[in-house]
């Protein structure tokens, strides 16, 4: 039998706890793979946890004066989910971030180097993906980056599955493109 859809999970939740525990573990998986994503991979984690974390409270407050419009529950939490992060980024470029104490040994962690490496992928990747039209960018994000079905990805941007495909194609087509031209020196 398959996971009830969220859509249900949000029918029952508002008298069924179980269900209200199952709906906001699945939405918050949900809001922080995106928040990952769009916040970036390499120390946002505490924020991207903070976002998750404010979706699951919105949606919770939100689920006794939820109506069903017609659109999926995803496509709800997709909504706030967006919100939250514009929030988080604006309130990022406000002030400055703690420091961590210093640590009392060595760090075992991946070396400078090996870091400073893997941001210069992600920024290249971040770059490359600046150049692709917003939709193209938006599908890409959710089904690549935060693993979403086409069917989940078209219902949370409100268009059919065929769509979101023929999109996803073009996108990754672009990129290679963009990454092969990176590769030949004419992207920074």
């Amino acid at each position: 039998m398959d996971a009830p859809s969220l859509r249900e999970l949000a029918a029952l939740a508002v008298r069924d706890s179980n269900a209200r525990d199952v709906l906001l573990a699945r939405v918050r998986d949900m809001a922080l793979r995106y928040s990952r994503v769009r916040l970036g991979r390499f120390g946002a984690e505490d924020t991207a946890q903070d976002v998750a974390q404010e979706v699951c409270m919105a949606v919770v407050t939100a689920l006794p004066t939820y109506q069903e419009r017609g659109l999926p529950f995803e496509a709800f939490v997709y909504t706030i989910t967006s919100r939250k992060l514009a929030d988080a980024q604006r309130a990022a470029m406000r002030g400055p971030a703690p420091v961590a104490d210093l640590p009392d040994g060595p760090d075992d962690g991946p070396s400078p180097e090996s870091v400073a490496v893997m941001r210069d992928d992600a920024a290249t990747a971040m770059a490359l993906m600046q150049q692709l039209p917003t939709q193209q960018r938006e599908i890409l994000t959710l089904r690549v980056a935060v693993g979403m079905s086409t069917d989940e990805t078209a219902a949370a941007l409100g268009m059919s599955a065929g769509a979101v495909r023929v999109a996803q194609h073009r996108a990754l087509t672009k990129l290679r493109a963009l990454l092969a031209q990176a590769g030949a020196g004419d992207v920074a």
